[in-house]
């Protein structure tokens, strides 16, 4: 193995980032409710007494999530400073463990303990301490709150060094909870099916039915405007609420909001503090990485269907433009004066304050993809022809202005990305500069995007803690909701935007608007596979949240999509699933979002732990948040109040 530079650090636990953000209709909805309210709770009390740790010696390190002892025992008769470095962090320095000292004498290692991180595979590398000279390298994933011991000895008397690691205690399993979770939340989830569908037999109808008269009969001769001898009607339109109208809203594109919400939600209030809820360091994929383009996504959807039906209802473009325009700085103002983070350090102050954000974003991708959208959209679809052979293409071609704008917008991210000049760092530079890339560019943290944002900005008004920080030991202001990145934001909203035209051109024709879908996504798959190279960190333009790069929207979109059909085909095609209960706070997004925002450290979202280092008390602690928040947007659905802006 090449040997690689090596870089000390004055704070191993910083470095080592171990602290890594009808009458039958309306039975339905109540008791998915009622057993989603019941799994939070189920979850709450199975969920919450597990540890996931096992008993282990007694050491002066007090281990934190995430953590394990390692036990370094040197026999030999010289120094050894140990060095790590994570398996997930590209081309980066060793970093330094610590010293352990030549043994005493022959059967007398000198041993020192240390505390290690488990998130990832970490290799670790032992170096002579008098000349820096490689004894062994040893790749090794180490379980949480396991005890392990690192042997370091002669090989046979001989001068070659062997290194072992022998597992002294074992680890426990801290995915346990998420195990439970998970059961717990899917038997409730089968037992509403269940539910569901006995209540739809004819029979059961029938008693309900006669149930409910009865009980209408004995309230009408109990009221006081009932008598004995006054006739009762017992017709059932007295009994049953009249049928709703017909309604053209889509519940599969609220359901796929709300998905997206709920996701959201929980990833923001910690997701149970596992590392695959928190957006990745730098390249690759989270959980928490999905689900803020696919809200992206969706939103350019409605906008599609929005803008259309308005047209359709005899609005003008004018009227259409104030109101886009005055719902993008409402969104742009209360990202960032109502849910800024420099709330977290006191009140708010100009001198710090971060102006790019989540709400800001979306503010920045509604203006532009709805602008667009308005200025090639008609009102009127079924007067156009479908006989000639350019038909098939008619979603696409009738806005070839928009598509022409965003084509350009994405020649001007390229261009701005690979080709502005960037002091002190590679021109077209990716990388998330710190430890990473063998130090060479420790201040270059996202390269042409972090220098825009600087200059455009200032250092003090965007993000201060990156996820680069984590992993890579950044130290340069980075925000993922920059600039440069905005450009990119749009093309996402523009391709859900996409999916609304599909819709909207191919009406009740599910079959078409399914397979169209899986082309769209089949080809941005393609798209990503050809830019990423099908790697992490080798490809033209790796996957990357923190600069919402070209391949990281076609990736997402290409999820985006086959969920879609999914959501599509079973919520309204096969209607098998009602959307519950993610439709309910895909009704009020906004609502939701800023709600969780602002009162997310108030009862019952936060409370005091008994042990703040359990995956477990995290898990459940986040997962009854969440469900409040589902059951509150069902309660807000119940009593017709939606929050638009």
């Amino acid at each position: 193995m090449a040997k690689r530079k090596l870089q000390k650090s004055k704070d191993t636990s910083a470095v080592l980032g171990l602290k890594q953000s009808e009458q039958t209709e309306m039975i339905r909805p109540q008791k998915c409710m009622f057993l989603y309210s019941v799994a939070a709770l189920v979850v709450a009390v199975c969920v919450g007494p597990l540890t996931a740790q096992t008993s282990a010696p007694q050491k002066h390190t007090v281990l934190k999530m995430d953590e394990a002892f390692l036990t370094v025992h040197n026999e030999l008769d010289i120094g050894v400073a140990v060095y790590w470095m994570s398996e997930r962090c590209y081309q980066c320095l060793y970093q330094q463990l610590g010293v352990v000292t030549a043994g005493q004498s022959p059967g007398q290692p000198s041993s020192v303990d240390f505390a290690v991180g488990t998130q990832h595979e970490i290799t670790l590398q032992l170096n002579s301490s008098t000349d820096n000279q490689e004894l062994c390298t040893v790749p090794f994933h180490f379980g949480e709150h396991g005890n392990y011991s690192l042997w370091v000895k002669n090989l046979n008397n001989s001068s070659m060094v062997n290194c072992s690691i022998v597992t002294d205690a074992d680890p426990g399993n801290s995915y346990i909870p998420i195990l439970v979770a998970f059961l717990i939340f899917a038997g409730l989830a089968v037992a509403s099916a269940i539910g569901t569908t006995i209540l739809g037999l004819d029979v059961v109808r029938a008693v309900l039915f006669r149930i409910s008269g009865s009980m209408e009969t004995e309230r009408l001769i109990n009221s006081e405007l009932g008598s004995p001898g006054r006739p009762v009607s017992l017709a059932a339109d007295n009994i049953l609420p009249p049928p709703p109208s017909p309604s053209k809203r889509l519940r599969s594109l609220d359901t796929f909001r709300g998905i997206s919400l709920v996701i959201m939600v929980f990833v923001n209030y910690g997701g149970g503090r596992y590392w695959f809820f928190r957006h990745e360091s730098w390249n690759g994929l989270t959980v928490a990485d999905l689900v803020f383009p696919w809200f992206v996504f969706i939103m350019g959807t409605s906008v599609a269907l929005s803008i259309n039906s308005l047209l359709r209802a005899g609005s003008t473009r004018c009227s259409l433009l104030r109101k886009i325009v005055w719902r993008s700085v409402q969104l742009f103002l209360i990202g960032v004066f109502i849910i800024n983070p420099n709330y977290c350090q006191g009140p708010i102050s100009f001198e710090n304050l971060r102006i790019p954000g989540v709400l800001q974003r979306l503010a920045w991708s509604y203006l532009a993809v709805a602008c667009l959208d308005l200025l090639v959209a008609r009102g009127h679809l079924d007067i156009l022809t479908t006989e000639a052979w350019w038909s098939p293409g008619l979603d696409i071609l009738l806005y070839w202005p928009a598509w022409l704008c965003v084509l350009l917008l994405e020649i001007i991210w390229l261009c701005l990305t690979f080709l502005l000049p960037v002091p002190d760092c590679p021109t077209g530079y990716l990388g998330p500069g710190g430890i990473g890339d063998m130090g060479l560019y420790a201040n270059c943290t996202g390269g042409a995007a972090g220098l825009i944002d600087r200059w455009l900005l200032g250092e003090s008004h965007i993000y201060q803690n990156p996820s680069s920080r984590v992993i890579y030991a950044t130290h340069m202001p980075y925000d993922p909701e920059g600039v440069l990145g905005s450009i990119n934001s749009v093309l996402m909203a523009f391709l859900g935007l996409q999916a609304g035209k599909i819709i909207l051109h191919y009406r009740d024709a599910h079959t078409s608007i399914m397979s169209r879908f899986l082309i769209w996504g089949l080809l941005l798959g393609v798209i990503s596979a050809v830019l990423t190279k099908c790697s992490t960190d080798q490809g033209f333009i790796p996957v990357n949240k923190n600069l919402w790069s070209l391949s990281y929207v076609t990736t997402l979109a290409c999820f985006a999509y086959v969920l879609l059909v999914l959501v599509y085909y079973t919520v309204d095609v096969k209607k098998w699933w009602s959307g519950a209960p993610f439709f309910y706070p895909g009704m009020n997004s906004i609502l939701v979002y800023v709600g969780h925002e602002v009162f997310e450290e108030y009862f019952p979202f936060r409370w005091r732990m008994a042990n703040t280092q359990s995956h477990a008390e995290h898990l459940t602690q986040n997962l009854v948040a969440t469900s409040c928040w589902v059951f509150i947007s069902y309660m807000l659905y119940r009593k017709k109040i939606f929050w638009k802006i």
